[in-house]
This record gives C-alpha cells, sequence and structure tokens, in this order.
C-alpha cells in the first residue's frame, strides 16, 4: 500500500476515544497493521468535512459497535515509525477523546481481535501501542471529574 498510509507526503490526521463505563476503559487489540495484536484505542482516519470527535464516535461505532458520548479532550498523540533505511514510513497524529458509553456491547472484527475493559491496574500488564498508558491515565483522570447531568 502506498499514499496516505505507508510512506506519506505528510502526517495523516486520525481520532480515538477512551469510552468508560464503570469505570473501566474500552480497549482492542488492532487487527492490522501498524501495531498489530497491540492494545490500542479505537480510531482511524478523520474524513475531509468531518470533526474529530465525529470521527473519534464514527470509528468505535464501526470498528466495535459501540455508543458513546464526548466528555473530554485528551490530547494528541504522534505515531512516527521509520523502516530500516530511516525513511516514514508511518506519520499520525491521532487526536484523543475520552466518553462515556451509552449502548451497545464491544464486538470483535477485522479492526479489533480481541476486546478488554480495564482498570487502572490492568494497562500495566498489557502490550500496548507506544503512549497509550498516558493517554489512558489522563481518560481516567477525566472520567472521575465527569459529573452526569
Amino acid at each position: 500500500m502506498t499514499g496516505d498510509h505507508f510512506y506519506p507526503t505528510r502526517p495523516t490526521l486520525a481520532a480515538s476515544v477512551a469510552v468508560i463505563r464503570d469505570g473501566r476503559i474500552l480497549l482492542a487489540s488492532r487487527g492490522k497493521p501498524p501495531s498489530e495484536g497491540l492494545y490500542s484505542l479505537p480510531g482511524g482516519m478523520v474524513e475531509t468535512g468531518e470533526r474529530l470527535g465525529e470521527a473519534a464516535l464514527r470509528e468505535l461505532r464501526e470498528e466495535v459497535g459501540v455508543e458513546a458520548e464526548l466528555i473530554g479532550l485528551i490530547a494528541p498523540v504522534e505515531f512516527i515509525e521509520r523502516d530500516e533505511q530511516g525513511h516514514i514510513k508511518h506519520h499520525v497524529v491521532i487526536a484523543a477523546h475520552a466518553a462515556r458509553w451509552v449502548s451497545g456491547e464491544p464486538q470483535t472484527g477485522p479492526e479489533a481481535k480481541d476486546i478488554r475493559w480495564v482498570t487502572e491496574r490492568d494497562i500495566a500488564d498489557l502490550p500496548m501501542t507506544a503512549g497509550l498508558a498516558g493517554i489512558l491515565e489522563q481518560a481516567f483522570r477525566i472520567a472521575r471529574k465527569d459529573v452526569r447531568p
């Protein structure tokens, strides 16, 4: 594959979402490269004309069949991967969001091999994408401050 995903001419924009339900966050192990098999947040590429939050919720729905309500923007995450020759193979900027679970039981699929609801203690033992532990810590902090209307 060439173009936007592998060996890009510029960074690509993506959005992800940390869905919180009963003090746990939904993680999915990636079913495709990059980082195949590692746990990460559901998410994907932002489409032209789509807001970051809309993209995060759309990807959540498409990947695992869950509906959620955004409660905060966490932080941008930069994923940069070089090949053996030092060329940029991937460069993705991901806008990570926190959200409150609304409905739907998560389902595995082509992009999510395994799904887990994890607590803060669980994250230390999981093989995760780079930088995810810090994002999850921030999501748990946002969730503790979230007061339902």
